[in-house]
């Protein structure tokens, strides 16, 4: 190409197809798509190459692709192109021994190149707490000798409680915290912690959707109008020392 490319990668669009080869001179096009019927039309149009990949496009909206649907996606590929060049992308959200396995089948299955997703796929799909467990679920997933055990038994000093203790109270002193202003009372959880990163995932997930569904009417029945912070901060002292009180007195 006139800057020197040797392979021009670009969605799976017929036209954009055209208009790659014809501006670069010649080089070759690959396109790439989760759709296998939309590479025929590509190919017809010049396209050399086709790729299932670009996962990572989907991540924030909470799409994965696990590897039985990535294996569906490769056969059906090579049904309908049993002779074109097919790249596959091996996902990095699965665990590393499930990624070493699925490059193997996705040979099997007639895929000519394997790819692998690079750094920014390991953003987390999540802000806050819910981002950080998932980050940490990625780099289980990638680390040799990791496991999830590890990760929710860590801690960063020897008298902390592990994480997911620590997460378990994120729950606990946010939604759970509403919950006792409004009942007048609040009892610590004495459940044990999840035990596992999915249900680490799964706790934050609940908490996060219960605090977004929070509604002004909600609201205002925990706090009503015109209850200033440092009111609402006091309603919370009388509830704790209330507490004290009886449990001084039992």
């Amino acid at each position: 190409g006139h800057g020197g490319a040797d392979l021009i990668d670009v969605a799976c669009d017929p036209e954009l197809v055209s208009l790659s080869i014809r501006e670069s001179g010649g080089v070759p096009v690959r396109v790439s798509s989760v759709e296998p019927e939309q590479f025929p039309a590509a190919v017809a149009a010049g396209a050399a190459m086709v790729e299932i990949g670009n996962f990572d496009a989907f991540y924030p909206e909470g799409r994965v692709f696990g590897a039985e649907e990535v294996l569906a996606l490769t056969r059906r590929t090579r049904e309908l192109l049993p002779e074109v060049v097919l790249s596959v992308t091996v996902p990095h959200v699965l665990p590393m021994d499930e990624q070493e396995q699925l490059a193997v089948d996705l040979v099997s299955a007639g895929a000519d190149l394997i790819q692998t997703e690079g750094g920014t796929s390991a953003k987390p799909f999540s802000a806050g707490s819910l981002g950080l467990i998932e980050k940490a679920e990625a780099h289980c997933s990638e680390a040799d000798g990791c496991t999830e055990e590890d990760l929710v038994q860590a801690k960063l000093a020897e008298d902390m409680l592990p994480l997911g203790f620590q997460v378990k109270w994120v729950t606990t002193h946010s939604m759970g915290a509403i919950e006792g202003v409004r009942e007048g009372k609040f009892s610590p959880d004495v459940a044990p912690p999840p035990a596992t990163l999915a249900d680490l995932k799964s706790g934050l997930a609940r908490t996060r959707d219960e605090l977004a569904a929070l509604t002004a009417a909600g609201a205002a029945a925990v706090f009503p109008p015109g209850t200033r912070s440092t009111d609402a901060a006091s309603r919370l002292l009388d509830l704790l020392a209330r507490r004290r009180n009886i449990a001084a007195s039992a």
